[in-house]
């Protein structure tokens, strides 16, 4: 996506950038998680799904950036009163604010990632990352040469465990042997944008024979994929797709489209006779999550190694093969 220059305005003390001077009150409005829009993964996923609406379609679009959980509620009233429709919101932390705040804008559509408010005016989007995350794991064991391989983490919660699970279980779908070492940033959002932490737990699963890295951890996860390139092994990028980051060093990226959630929410949710209120969720099957191959990495992917790729992922959106979710069942069986 080509970056646009934004223009500031300040709204009772709250600072809020538009696409464009004079935004209408009926444009959508997209409020970033903690971790910052430029992210290169999570956050600058729905940054680019807002700045492909806008360029399909010539409209202008508000967006926030969150310095801390105490604005969240404030973002929301102040989007929700200066009229913008719909309002989507992304990340796991919103529930409580969109749960306070939903009622009180009825007539204000609302769309939250990765969380779910059961209101009559919110539609919550969840997406399937336990099933790419599978398929990124059989890839690191088919490439693993130690027989060990990585995960790193961002903040130690539920999704991001659903991560793990998938990683580590499609892992042993190739090598019920392999040693899969798990690790954490942290237990506060600051986890998110800790580069430096994410790079010395990368060097410590290195030191333990660790050859391929999988980075589950936001603006954290550059730590992991600047570390593994340093090393001279793999890693695996997420959300956004990272291989361009480090061509050749990152094997591939689990690539989660909160993009298309978010330009195809822009699209839609604005009107009522388009939204759909209620649980929508995206998976392999609705192109919501995959691997990412491109002019960066194709050529550490042999045939076959791609062949079994695309053999697994038809297993498992034909039922042939069940993915554990640690956000249903928290036990992990890999």
């Amino acid at each position: 996506m080509n970056l646009k220059t934004l223009s500031k305005s300040v709204l009772g003390g709250v600072a809020f950038v538009a696409m464009a001077t004079g935004a209408a009150l009926a444009d959508p409005a997209i409020i970033y998680d903690l971790g910052g829009k430029f992210d290169k993964s999570f956050n600058e996923a729905a940054y680019n799904g807002a700045q492909a609406w806008a360029e399909e379609t010539g409209g202008n679009y508000l967006d926030f950036e969150l310095q801390n959980d105490a604005q969240r509620e404030q973002a929301l009233r102040r989007f929700a009163g200066q009229g913008a429709n719909p309002i989507v919101m992304a990340g796991f932390s919103w529930t409580a604010a969109l749960e306070a705040v939903a009622p009180e804008f009825p007539d204000t559509n609302f769309v939250v990632i990765d969380t779910v408010v059961d209101q009559p005016n919110v539609q919550s989007i969840l997406f399937d990352e336990h099933t790419g995350s599978f398929l990124v794991g059989a890839l690191a064991a088919m490439k693993s040469e130690t027989g060990t391989v990585a995960f790193i983490g961002g903040m130690d919660v539920p999704l991001i465990h659903k991560f793990y699970c998938g990683y580590a279980q499609g892992a042993n779908h190739v090598d019920e042997d392999i040693n899969v070492i798990e690790n954490y940033t942290g237990t506060t959002p600051a986890a998110w944008n800790d580069p430096v932490t994410a790079g010395e737990l990368t060097q410590a699963a290195i030191d333990s024979g660790a050859d391929v890295i999988f980075a589950a951890a936001g603006g954290s996860g550059l730590g992991v994929l600047q570390t593994a390139d340093d090393e001279g092994v793999y890693s695996i990028g997420v959300d956004s797709n990272q291989n361009y980051l480090h061509p050749g060093s990152v094997l591939t990226s689990m690539v989660k489209r909160v993009d298309t959630a978010v330009q195809d929410s822009f699209n839609n949710s604005g009107d009522d006779e388009t939204f759909e209120p209620g649980l929508t969720i995206l998976g392999l099957a609705e192109d919501g999550v995959g691997y990412a191959v491109d002019e960066n990495n194709e050529s550490e992917i042999s045939d076959e190694q791609m062949s079994e790729l695309e053999s697994l992922e038809q297993q498992i959106i034909d039922g042939e093969i069940e993915v554990h979710d640690y956000t249903t069942d928290s036990s992990c069986p890999a």
